[in-house]
């Protein structure tokens, strides 16, 4: 709806950058609208799940939108992950159609009984899409997750804490028209579709990476192009783009980056402040089942409060209509300072694991300090409150690794292993 007002109020103002193609605010919702008639007609509906498949470009912006559009939820695929998990992902999603491009029809171990929709077969000649109303508790996208019985899981996340947690985002990063946000992220992590929904409902514009990982060099060349105001990178990659800024002297006019995904390490932190000089980093917390980022730590790059004296930078408080607790084995409150393992609850929760209603009642428990059958998700990371009130991460209690952004479950990883013949036992650890 936010997105909508503004290609009323501005159709001409740029929404979408990627290499030399410029998508603006009228054409996007215009051409998202189009595909939104073509899946509608197609019988694509609220909690139909459509899989998007497509290359980095505006064409993929303008896909996602157009399955919120219809009122249906989107589980994107990345091309470029194996066959095998692809299949996997294709057979567990049961997506009722797969919206592609011709280029990539022959690497996606697609069912061959799927319906598959290719952009460039959409007619310009579509009846207008009527309107779809959407209720909060409609299903919105599937994210997939690394799963710790060899198999990943995918997180359902509705329409009403999404959009809860895009307008407290936008608030608490300062983002409006004047924005423009540098789109890093790959599509298979939810950090991704809080940055793209963030930057166009504030009326702001994306600058979208193409299919390539840009070095350091070319990713600062780009900011500076194109003027970008915010990015956010895993913590390895903003330790690499500190780096190469050091070494050059260049320094990009960004005046927010924020980072998550991994914990920030204190020493990459400091350089990260010494040669980018934002005016804010943000440190964004959070597991894709508590939507994208429940959790902020802001700070301004020059306050004395920056310089943080634990081993990680601190993950925050809790953002929007969130409530977060650090309880102890028996589910009782732990004190300040000492350390509790992070349940977090209020409106911003996933509905849960697709087709894993088990799994599901093991992770999202009951909220025993709330008397209205609300839920928490234990989160199975160690943290302590601090004195200024926020929270510090301090580890897991369990195995689960983050590697360049990205939670892996090393049982997954160790199921693979020992489905190999010849193989008794294994061990995976980083």
């Amino acid at each position: 709806a936010h997105i909508a007002r503004h290609a009323a109020a501005r159709p001409d103002a740029v929404a979408v950058i990627c290499g030399e193609q410029v998508l603006r605010y009228g054409e996007l919702l215009a051409r998202a609208d189009r595909l939104a008639a073509v899946l509608h007609a197609r019988g694509i509906g609220a909690e139909h799940r459509v899989g998007i498949a497509l290359s980095r470009s505006p064409d993929l912006v303008v896909a996602l939108l157009a399955v919120m559009r219809c009122g249906a939820a989107y589980v994107p695929f990345d091309p470029a992950y194996p066959r095998d998990r692809l299949a996997y992902l294709f057979d567990d999603s049961a997506i009722r159609l797969l919206v592609t491009e011709p280029a990539l029809l022959d690497a996606l171990p697609a069912p061959a009984a799927l319906p598959v929709l290719t952009l460039d077969t959409l007619a310009e000649d579509i009846a207008p899409l009527p309107e779809q109303p959407v209720h909060p508790g409609q299903l919105a996208y599937v994210i997939y997750t690394s799963g710790s019985t060899g198999r990943p899981k995918g997180v359902c996340v509705a329409h009403g804490p999404l959009a809860m947690h895009v307008a407290a985002t936008i608030d608490a990063y300062e983002m409006g028209p004047h924005s423009r946000e540098l789109h890093f992220l790959s599509f298979a992590f939810d950090g991704a579709h809080e940055r793209w929904l963030c930057a166009l409902a504030c009326g702001g514009s994306l600058l979208l990476r193409d299919d390539a990982l840009w070095t350091p060099e070319q990713t600062a060349a780009a900011m500076t192009r194109h003027g970008v105001t915010n990015a956010g990178f895993p913590p390895a990659y903003l330790r690499q783009l500190a780096e190469y800024c050091e070494q050059s002297g260049e320094r990009p006019p960004v005046a927010l980056y924020s980072f998550g995904g991994e914990a920030m390490p204190r020493a990459a932190f400091a350089q990260a402040r010494r040669a980018l000089a934002p005016r804010t980093f943000i440190n964004g917390y959070g597991p894709t089942e508590t939507v994208v980022t429940p959790m902020v730590w802001k700070v301004r790059a020059d306050a004395p409060a920056a310089g943080f004296a634990g081993t990680y930078a601190p993950i925050g408080r809790p953002v929007g209509a969130r409530r977060c607790y650090l309880l102890d084995a028996e589910l009782n409150l732990v004190p300040p300072g000492v350390a509790g393992e992070l349940y977090i609850g209020g409106e911003g929760l996933a509905r849960g694991y697709l087709n894993k209603g088990g799994m599901t009642a093991e992770r999202f428990v009951p909220d025993p300090f709330a008397g209205d059958g609300a839920r928490l998700y234990r989160t199975g990371d160690l943290a302590r409150w601090l004195p200024g009130g926020e929270l510090e991460y301090l580890g897991r209690i369990d195995q689960q690794l983050k590697i360049r952004g990205f939670r892996i479950e090393p049982g997954e990883i160790e199921a693979r292993i020992l489905a190999q013949s010849g193989v008794a036992n294994a061990a995976v650890i980083a």
